[in-house]
């Protein structure tokens, strides 16, 4: 899958590509049959909801389930980012945020990358983001919402958010966000919120402004997060587990494009239990 000329000078302009239904129902279904037994592991892994056993964030999945790794491995969401970033590409985080019908709780306006430069010393915002629905989003099921071209302003000034949910962000004010969605238009789309059927699949700038409301709907909302990173712009700093942050800068190799209907072999290097070295952490700077 390649980008054209007119969707890269989008990306550019607004911080984020939409593509509907890009991954098939079937593909999508050989995906869901495998999260309920994720959601299930009692693992450090498993981030749950505030007052809830809902899953709020699944991480790594791709070192220890088949399917996701495939996933992890497949062109049609690695080969746009290594087009836009112009080399190869590690797997700097991997999430499958269930957004559970009446439990899922909001994620507050953030940008990514204020979190990968304070935490992981990520050098410059050479990494993307690539969500993919394993659920139909709606506007009542606690879509994203973006601020388009917010990408623009670079990194913002930030507070660190340890209370407010089930996991920690560097949130940025309401007074900025309001300034932030004037200039992008106000009420004539400076907000927008990228909604479609389960396979679809957005790509957003690591610096994009974006959040989601609670989902108050008896509809699920899963889906896939994976940030992809540059090779050469890993990050220089351990301060969070392994399981959130990783530490394997092994540029990825794509699989097949039918990968998720296949039982091709994948390496599962956590398939038999997470190791306690993925709960270590240091806040030394390690080599560039």
């Amino acid at each position: 899958m390649e980008l054209t000329q007119q969707q890269i000078e989008a990306f550019d302009k607004d911080g984020y590509l939409f593509f509907p239904e890009l991954f098939t129902p079937e593909e999508v279904k050989k995906l869901n049959e495998a999260v309920p037994e994720l959601y299930d592991r009692r693992e450090a892994y498993n981030v749950r909801e505030k007052g809830s056993q809902a899953v709020r964030t699944n991480f790594a999945a791709h070192l220890y389930s088949a399917p996701f790794a495939r996933l992890g491995r497949h062109p049609r969401m690695v080969k746009p980012v290594e087009q836009v970033f112009g080399e190869k590409l590690y797997m700097h985080q991997f999430k499958i945020n269930g957004k559970m019908a009446f439990e899922g709780d909001v994620w507050q306006w953030h940008q990514d990358y204020g979190t990968w430069i304070n935490d992981d010393m990520m050098p410059e915002p050479r990494a993307m983001n690539v969500a993919i629905f394993l659920d139909d989003v709606n506007q009542y099921n606690g879509p994203l919402m973006f601020i388009p071209g917010s990408h623009k302003r670079g990194v913002l000034k930030a507070g660190h958010d340890l209370t407010t949910t089930s996991y920690p962000l560097w949130t940025i004010d309401n007074q900025l966000i309001r300034q932030l969605v004037e200039r992008a238009g106000g009420r004539e789309g400076g907000i927008v919120s990228p909604q479609g059927p389960a396979g679809s699949m957005i790509l957003f700038h690591g610096c994009l402004v974006h959040s989601s409301t609670s989902n108050l709907s008896p509809w699920n909302r899963v889906s896939v997060y994976l940030s992809l990173c540059a090779v050469s712009n890993h990050i220089r700093r351990f301060k969070r587990p392994e399981y959130i942050a990783h530490r394997d800068f092994t540029p990825i190799e794509c699989l097949p494009d039918d990968c998720l209907l296949s039982d091709h072999p994948v390496d599962l290097p956590w398939g038999n239990g997470m190791p306690n070295s993925a709960l270590e952490t240091s806040l030394e700077k390690i080599p560039a």
